[in-house]
């Protein structure tokens, strides 16, 4: 049953993350929603990513193990500005756009490495990659339609990767 959650779970977790990142940016949630969402984060990066180790050594899997390990620390990036008091804010910005970049990355590079469905990985990436560019240029301008369009953007990117990725394995 772990396995089947391992192989299964990510689609589900990926467009649940971005949708709640969303819910963040929109001031639905409070602060310590947040901080308790990054701590559940950090442990669920850390175990998928122990528990995949052996698995994850060569091709694309060693790339997404990457992914996660970079992950694993832009996450807890994030939960050292939300401990902050005041809350680091560009520790914050910096969790949302590496979590666009990095895993856009391995996206790109599935694309370039699978033999099926690799548009969908290119196309995913291209996206979030996207999304990144929308959410810096919203958080810097301010403009909060950039920043709900560079989540947006993203969340579809990776999650149409990540489904390409369950649905072929």
């Amino acid at each position: 049953m772990l396995r089947r959650l391992r192989e299964n779970g990510p689609v589900v977790l990926v467009p649940l993350a971005w949708t709640f990142a969303t819910a963040a940016h929109l001031d639905l949630l409070t602060l310590r929603t947040v901080l308790i969402a990054h701590l559940v984060m950090d442990a669920i990066i850390a175990a998928f990513t122990g528990l995949s180790w052996r698995e994850m050594t060569d091709g694309i899997l060693l790339a997404w193990r990457r992914v996660l390990l970079v992950g694993l620390v832009v996450t807890l990036v994030g939960t050292a500005g939300l401990l902050a008091d005041p809350t680091l804010d560009p520790l914050l910005t910096a969790t949302v756009v590496g979590w666009m970049l990095v895993p856009a990355a391995g996206l790109a590079y599935t694309g370039l490495h699978i033999d099926r469905h690799p548009r969908i990985y290119t196309v995913g990436a291209a996206l979030s990659a996207g999304g990144a560019v929308a959410y810096t240029v919203g958080v810097l301008a301010p403009l909060s339609a950039f920043v709900l369009a560079g989540l947006a953007l993203t969340n579809v990117g990776q999650t149409a990767g990540i489904a390409a990725a369950v649905y072929d394995y």
